[in-house]
């Protein structure tokens, strides 16, 4: 049986500015609804995952924006990966060097910290 995890949510405070965020670092909107007063639901998908993110209203998260700082994303090159944050106006952190693979570090805009790994070329 496979086990794939599909949707992680982030917590956020302005749920507008954080799509606008996720759009221009190149997540793709999959939906944007609000099914009843007080429920938003935001899911967006970064560009080649099987995973997604999901914020809004009305979530029931007990998470605290800013405090989401586990979520590590597999990129194929981790200074290209740089280059396109900065490019798009997001000061990202890196290149950190280490024996299992070379890692940048980005915010969104309520901190909430995301790592981006390039793996290693395992022989």
């Amino acid at each position: 049986m496979d086990w794939k995890i599909e949707l992680i949510f982030v917590p956020v405070t302005d749920v507008d500015r954080a799509k606008e965020f996720y759009e221009r670092i190149g997540f793709n909107a999959d939906h944007d609804q609000t099914p009843v007063d007080g429920l938003r639901f935001v899911q967006m998908t970064p560009p080649g995952s099987a995973c997604s993110i999901a914020f809004g209203t009305g979530l029931g998260n007990d998470l605290e924006p800013g405090r989401q700082n586990t979520i590590q994303v597999v990129v194929p090159d981790a200074d290209e990966a740089l280059a396109h944050l900065r490019a798009n106006g997001v000061e990202g952190r890196g290149v950190d060097e280490q024996d299992w693979g070379r890692f940048v570090q980005f915010d969104d805009p309520d901190g909430n910290t995301w790592t981006l790994q390039q793996l290693p070329a395992w022989r």
